[in-house]
């Protein structure tokens, strides 16, 4: 799995003009799921990240967790993070076919849940428009291909 994390005051995902979900404080996480890619993953994935702390305490150091700052989570499916960049069209045979990412993406978002967060969400496959302000900005890479 391939996540996009970013510290964000506000954050929302618009469907065909309807607001499908929207956050305060929290994370906005872009999330492509790869072939290689396992329930157990996205469990992984889900406790590094839910576990994050990039939010300032009372001495301006990035050290408070979501959980302790009240956050919550955005996330968003993004299989362009699979992108073969080697020419300039890219190519997204690299991620996961929607057989194998959706119910991995759902599992990371009860994993985030399980954690008591609450997780607000885009649509698997659809176009979308996100919007956010990024606070900092703070913006982390994971890469579960990488360890973790």
């Amino acid at each position: 799995m391939r996540a996009v994390v970013t510290r964000v005051s506000h954050a929302s995902v618009t469907i065909d003009g309807h607001l499908n979900g929207q956050i305060g404080r929290g994370f906005l996480v872009l999330l492509g799921i790869g072939p290689n890619d396992t329930e157990e993953t996205a469990g992984k994935l889900a406790e590094k990240i839910c576990n994050l702390r990039i939010f300032e305490d009372e001495n301006g150091k990035m050290n408070l967790s979501l959980e302790q700052v009240g956050g919550s989570l955005l996330v968003v499916s993004q299989f362009t993070l699979y992108a073969d960049t080697s020419s300039r069209r890219p190519g997204f045979t690299g991620a996961a076919k929607p057989d194998q990412a959706i119910p991995l993406y759902e599992k990371f978002m009860a994993h985030c849940r399980e954690r008591g967060f609450t997780v607000e969400h885009g649509e698997f496959g659809a176009d979308m428009q996100v919007d956010s302000c990024n606070d900092g900005p703070v913006t982390i890479l994971y890469d579960t291909e990488s360890r973790l």
